[in-house]
């Protein structure tokens, strides 16, 4: 196994959302600039929200660390 030279957020694996799939994920909170924390597997991450509209609560899509819809809305 050749030594992992994956950023931070790759932990020993890989980055649930910047991998090569995309995944469903809650919003914490948004932080301005079309930013904001998503709650992962793996824990919080930052992601870009400026693709889509979301709330706090809201579930979207995410690939590459970009958000790229929304599929489950805050209640």
């Amino acid at each position: 196994m050749k030594p992992s030279t994956a950023p931070e957020c790759h932990g020993d694996d890989h980055c649930v959302t910047c991998s090569d799939a995309a995944v469903a994920v809650r919003v914490r909170e948004l932080t301005g600039d079309g930013l904001a924390v998503v709650d992962t597997d793996a824990g919080p991450e930052e992601v870009s929200v400026a693709l889509v509209e979301v709330e706090p609560g809201d579930i979207v899509l995410v690939h590459a660390k970009e958000a790229i819809a929304v599929v489950g809305r805050a209640r």
